[in-house]
């Protein structure tokens, strides 16, 4: 009888062991952002979140914004400052480390801070899963997001004027923070 106990008491501690080890995570870098409404539209229902995950070479952008009219197109960016303070005007321009131009989201050459823009459904939500390679979460790097600010705007972004798309007010604002 004890030998059975002994053997079943170690299936269960190895059963333990491996499922914690599943429960690990991968050690990727990861942040947050709890995008809230600003004060350039009254009312503003504007809010989500947005988690990044570190992939090998880029991030992994996932959430949702609610709020938005149904049916309706978003500009959506990342800023160079973690400030959103005055309406999220405090969050500076798109962040662009490489001195970039505007323009579409992974066109050669634009920001690093454009991401694809946010589409509401008609319950004026938007869902977004999106591997964005010019940006990271590595302590030091140029190219890094956290402590800057996640942006969505009004209106959608029209890949062309100079520098930030004339997307309109900054609705919803964010700071990017490790997660």
């Amino acid at each position: 009888m004890n030998l059975r106990f002994a053997a079943l008491s170690t299936l269960v501690l190895a059963g333990a062991f491996l499922a914690g080890c599943g429960s690990m995570g991968t050690g990727k870098a990861a942040a947050v952002a709890n995008l809230a409404p600003t004060g350039a539209l009254t009312p503003n229902p504007t809010k989500g979140k947005a988690s990044f995950t570190a992939l090998d070479h880029g991030v992994r952008l996932t959430g949702e914004v609610s709020g938005l009219p149904p049916g309706s197109e978003h500009g959506f960016h990342i800023h160079e400052k973690g400030d959103c303070g005055d309406n999220a005007m405090a969050a500076g321009g798109h962040f662009n480390p490489a001195g970039g131009t505007h323009g579409k989201f992974e066109q050669a050459g634009s920001h690093a801070g454009e991401l694809p823009s946010l589409v509401a459904d008609g319950t004026g939500v938007a869902r977004f899963n999106v591997e964005v390679h010019s940006i990271s979460l590595t302590d030091g790097a140029t190219n890094n997001v956290v402590g800057r600010a996640l942006v969505v705007h009004r209106d959608p972004d029209d890949f062309k004027t100079q520098p930030a798309g004339n997307s309109g007010p900054r609705t919803a604002c964010a700071v990017i923070t490790k997660g």
